[in-house]
């Protein structure tokens, strides 16, 4: 039995992680993390809160450009740490393991499985009318339980087989987008609204409405939302090949064909579509209105558009869900692996070298946020503690820079050839300003949910210091 066990042990030991993505995977999870629904929804509401299309274009530009910063400066910290956990890593290794436990606390109980139970249930609300989903046992719960369980298996096998999942995902999804921006110019080529949206008018009105750098804030968030997700591809940095070079590669590339799809995107729904229609599509204050990108396609499908849509965002959905599940596991891996989270999330399959105790337990865990109903709030009360924890991760390259300057020259000059961030120290000092403004104004907007996520992520605290094991 003894020597069983000392057997097992030995051969636990021995397994690690492989780097089985390739740059092609590792942009595919980029743009499919990224492009999840709100694309298909933002516009109208950022057309509501500002009045002209003019205005929506800059809030879209000018957010993209603030996730590419941030993304520039990940892109070095990945290359720097090629790791599995990512933010995990990096905060650990700039302020401590006691800033990098509360930011996997957050990210295991509440960002993560969040997201994956937002995008299941999300999926199956688009596709509820066109496959009549309240037949199916459970109904839309039901459907939305089977597609995590499905992508949380898939996820068990190789990290190769799941990143070719998620190149599939990611293309199909580039590929139904494509055909709505073609659809909107081509079939429309005589009917261009460009000059009434980019004037603009407020709701309800014939009067354009004043512009407010307030309302534009909110505009902004909206946008930044929906660029959300850049941040997932270091998590995985322990399982692709030569991550010096692909990391600032995949990240570059994957940023620009985001900044490029959503631009077309929004230059279609212009083209196509009236701004009266524009300002009355799905958003809070219309929640029985078509969705613009549903409006858009209608223009050249008709009625069939609604159908193509819900396929459409179902599979945007379940490119991003696949990519959380895959990125978002390996965080509590990286814990485990310091002993600070459950030794088991460690484990590694043999077969597979895949941590399957943290994909399934995962999985599990985002099954209960769905059947609660209560991932919404959750999300929503922790996204003022993730801008800290994104704000403090740029802010440790100034940390590694620091440090550099006290390495032997030969070290220096390989630091000094290897990928730096673009715009050092310009751009990191960007975001972290555009963090700042964003905690602000979401700490007065919601002071409430605020406060409450930033309780959650301090309830780790005791477990911190409990968990932790003394120097010796």
């Amino acid at each position: 039995m003894n020597k069983k066990n000392s057997s097992s042990s030995k051969n636990e030991t021995h397994l690690h992680l492989l780097r089985g993505l390739n740059w092609t995977d590792a942009t595919a999870l980029v743009v499919g993390c990224i492009i999840g629904t709100g694309i298909f929804l933002k516009t109208a509401t950022m057309s509501q809160m500002i009045g002209s299309g003019t205005a929506v274009l800059w809030a879209w530009a000018l957010s993209g450009i603030l996730s590419l910063a941030g993304a520039l400066t990940y892109a070095e910290l990945g290359r720097r740490f090629p790791q599995a956990g990512g933010e995990y890593v990096y905060l650990r290794e700039a302020y401590g393991r006691g800033p990098a436990f509360l930011y996997g606390w957050m990210r295991f109980w509440i960002a993560s499985p969040g997201s994956i139970a937002a995008y299941a249930v999300g999926a199956a609300q688009f596709l509820s009318g066109a496959l009549s989903l309240d037949s199916w046992p459970g109904g839309k719960s039901g459907f939305a339980l089977i597609t995590i369980a499905l992508l949380s298996g898939i996820n068990c096998l190789t990290v190769h087989f799941g990143g070719r999942i998620q190149t599939f995902l990611t293309s199909l999804k580039v590929l139904l987008i494509t055909g709505i921006v073609g659809g909107a110019f081509f079939y429309n080529p005589n009917s261009s609204h460009f000059g009434e949206s980019l004037l603009g008018q407020a709701p309800g009105t014939g009067s354009p409405l004043l512009f407010s750098w307030s309302a534009f804030g909110m505009a902004m968030i909206s946008a930044l939302w929906a660029y959300d997700g850049w941040n997932n591809l270091p998590m995985l940095g322990g399982e692709i090949h030569n991550p010096q070079k692909n990391i600032p590669k995949a990240f570059t590339l994957g940023m620009i064909l985001v900044f490029v799809i959503y631009s077309l995107v929004n230059l279609a729904y212009f083209h196509a579509l009236p701004w009266a229609t524009i300002i009355e599509a799905n958003s809070s204050s219309h929640p029985n209105g078509l969705p613009i990108a549903t409006l858009t396609a209608m223009t050249f499908l008709g009625t069939g558009a609604i159908k193509f849509l819900a396929v459409a965002m179902a599979v945007s959905a379940w490119g991003a869900m696949n990519g959380s599940i895959m990125s978002g596991a390996r965080v509590p891996f990286a814990m485990a692996k310091d002993n600070l989270f459950i030794p088991q999330f460690a484990k590694l399959s043999e077969k597979t070298h895949v941590p399957y105790v943290a994909i399934l337990i995962q999985g599990l865990w985002a099954c209960v946020l769905t059947l609660s109903g209560t991932f919404d709030q959750l999300t929503d009360q922790v996204v003022f503690s993730s801008w800290i924890f994104y704000a403090a991760c740029t802010g440790s390259v100034f940390v590694f820079r620091r440090r550099d300057k006290k390495c032997p020259p030969q070290a220096i000059a390989h630091e000094q050839n290897s990928y730096r961030t673009w715009g050092y120290p310009i751009v990191p000092i960007l975001f972290i300003f555009a963090s700042a403004v964003l905690l602000t104004n979401t700490l007065i907007q919601s002071l409430v949910p605020s406060l409450i996520g930033l309780g959650l992520i301090t309830a780790g605290l005791p477990v911190y210091f409990w968990i932790r094991k003394p120097s010796l």
